[in-house]
This record gives C-alpha cells, sequence and structure tokens, in this order.
C-alpha cells in the first residue's frame, strides 16, 4: 500500500514537471505589467503619472556606467561570460579575465 501511494505521488509530481510554461511573454508585456502595479499605491490607483524609462551602455573594457539618477537593472559581457557584479548602483563590472566589452541596462523611476 505504501509503495502504492508513493509511486502515485512521484507519477504527480512528474506530470506537473511537464505541463507546458507560458513562454510567450515578452519583454514588453512584463514591463506594461510593471508599470501598471507601479501606478498603484496603499492599494488604489495612483493621480500621480510614473514612468519608468531604461536604456543600455555599451563600453569597452570590464566596467560600464549609467548615467546620473540611473540604476542597474542588468549586464552583459563580451566573450560569453557570465560573471558580474553591480558597484555602487550604477556601474556594471564584469569579472571574467578576458573582456572586451560590457553593457549595462540603466533604468529610472520619475
Amino acid at each position: 500500500m505504501k509503495t502504492t501511494i508513493c509511486s502515485l505521488l512521484i507519477i504527480i509530481s512528474l506530470l506537473q514537471l511537464m505541463v507546458p510554461v507560458n513562454t510567450e511573454e515578452t519583454l514588453d508585456s512584463v514591463m506594461k505589467s510593471l508599470k501598471e502595479l507601479l501606478s498603484y499605491h496603499d492599494g488604489r490607483r495612483s493621480t500621480m503619472t510614473k514612468t519608468l524609462s531604461c536604456t543600455s551602455v555599451k563600453a569597452m573594457g570590464t566596467l560600464s556606467s549609467c548615467p546620473s539618477g540611473m540604476t542597474v537593472t542588468g549586464c552583459s559581457c563580451g566573450f560569453a561570460c557570465g560573471s558580474w557584479n553591480v558597484q555602487n548602483e550604477n556601474v556594471c563590472h564584469c569579472l571574467c579575465p578576458v573582456i572586451d566589452w560590457t553593457v549595462a541596462r540603466c533604468c529610472k523611476l520619475a
């Protein structure tokens, strides 16, 4: 009996893993949802309009800085380097030994 229940639970868990995930949500739709969420304050719609503006800044080498007033929301590094960190909330720093370029994704809420 215990073996049957355990087997059934394992099969149900595996079936849940095979359910397709909605991958159609693009960056634009995520940004639209984020803007909608930002328009609410204390459970009610805010009368103040807020905008989220983002830009990418590419620089040669291991560092890329955001313009004044903007914050790093993500980094990208050349030579397929996936190791980076954010310094002072506005600088992307790629950590691999050989890097030809670094891109900082910079955003500002106004």
